[in-house]
């Protein structure tokens, strides 16, 4: 396959689009993270506050914890994920592919951004390299 085929292209155009969404997700993610860390008492407090009818709150306290923890460690990995793919796939090195599979993967269960930008990349990576190989 030549670099002028149309296919070799627009597969270009896409790493590069793909590039440089996931560098921005990546970011929004971190941030997100972040405020999720700096916020945690006052989301302690507010769901705390719905618990004075429960029979067991420290039970379900020590639930929420768990899962708020469980959702930032999601954020950061999410992030990390998405900044190295990113430059990766503008970089055009060999791992972009992997790296970006990898965070389209991770990042299907954070809706509506990840969720689309992690099938845009699957659809992309997975179905244009099964094309190229028949």
């Amino acid at each position: 396959m030549s670099l002028d085929d149309p296919t070799t292209q627009s597969l270009s155009a896409h790493l590069r689009t793909l590039g440089g969404c996931w560098i921005a997700y990546g970011v929004i993610r971190l941030v997100l993270a972040t405020v999720l860390v700096l916020y945690s008492s006052t989301a302690t407090v507010m769901f705390g506050a719905l618990l004075s009818r429960v029979p067991d709150p420290f039970t379900l306290m020590g639930v929420f914890h768990f899962i708020y923890l469980v959702g930032i460690v999601l954020s950061v990995v999410c992030g990390i994920l998405g900044l190295m793919a990113g430059l990766a796939l503008l970089g055009g090195k060999r791992s972009g592919r992997t790296l970006a599979l990898i965070a389209g993967f991770v990042s299907l269960s954070n809706i509506p951004l990840g969720t689309t930008l992690g099938i845009y990349t699957l659809v992309v990576l997975l179905v244009r390299t099964g094309a190229e190989s028949r």
